[in-house]
């Protein structure tokens, strides 16, 4: 199998900002231009589509999953003597002393979450393989689009207008020349560390879009309540 280019993970090559702040600069004049690859990868179809496969496909192991680990929560709460919904450092040396089984079921049960996650991982990982490998084609087609003359990492630029950021024009890139990628790695495929790498970024990603979500569902469901309760009281 060639070599990936992983150009996302060099961050377009950190450079200093000396164009923070130039008054008028923006991507179209002075041909600089931002981008985030990781995003712009996360954004993609490819990926969104990937993720909805291995879903289905692995659906029998995800749930698996799911049941494994409310058995290791409620495993933690016997290691849980205070009542106080964590296992401290105390505790956990308490149940080391006594050579607690709990323990040896929590590793087991720790092997076995293991070992059903990684048929789904080491297919997602194969899918973002294969993103990542159209990603430097994607952002160059819309350098040459552009005119764009440097890619910099948001990290390394400590000024640009929204205007400048082109992760948004790679994706869709991205979504044009790989709409889908496949999700069955060929026998004996392993990912390489930068490919490993790149998936626990995504990953990180996701968390956090989800954490957002969740909390946006809670205040939105704490505005209709605040919203309505005066027409209770007023009755």
């Amino acid at each position: 199998m060639k070599s990936t280019k992983f150009m996302l993970l060099a961050a377009a090559v950190a450079a200093p900002a000396v164009f923070a702040g130039v008054p008028g600069a923006n991507a179209q004049v002075a041909g600089i231009a931002t981008a985030q690859p990781t995003l712009a990868i996360a954004r993609s179809k490819a990926f969104s589509t990937a993720n909805q496969q291995i879903t289905t496909t692995y659906k029998a192991s995800l749930d698996q999953i799911e049941g494994k680990r409310k058995s290791r929560q409620a495993l933690l709460a016997q290691l849980d003597t205070n009542n106080d919904k964590q296992v401290d450092d105390a505790e956990l040396k308490k149940a080391q002393d006594s050579k607690s089984p709990v323990l040896t079921q929590l590793d087991q049960t720790d092997q076995q979450i293991q070992q059903l996650t990684e048929p789904a991982m080491k297919a997602q990982a194969y899918a973002i393989e294969q993103i990542a490998q159209k990603y430097e084609a994607a952002q160059q087609q819309v350098i040459t689009s552009k005119k764009i003359n440097f890619v910099l990492s948001p990290d390394s630029v400590m000024y640009a207008p929204e205007a400048a950021d082109i992760t948004d024009q790679i994706t869709a890139q991205l979504d044009q020349t790989a709409p889908t990628v496949a999700i069955t790695p060929p026998a004996n495929w392993q990912p390489s560390r930068q490919v490993q790498q790149l998936q626990q970024q995504l990953q990180q990603i996701q968390q956090i879009a989800a954490l957002q979500a969740a909390q946006q569902a809670r205040q939105a469901a704490g505005s209709t309540t605040t919203t309505t309760q005066p027409a209770q009281n007023s009755r």
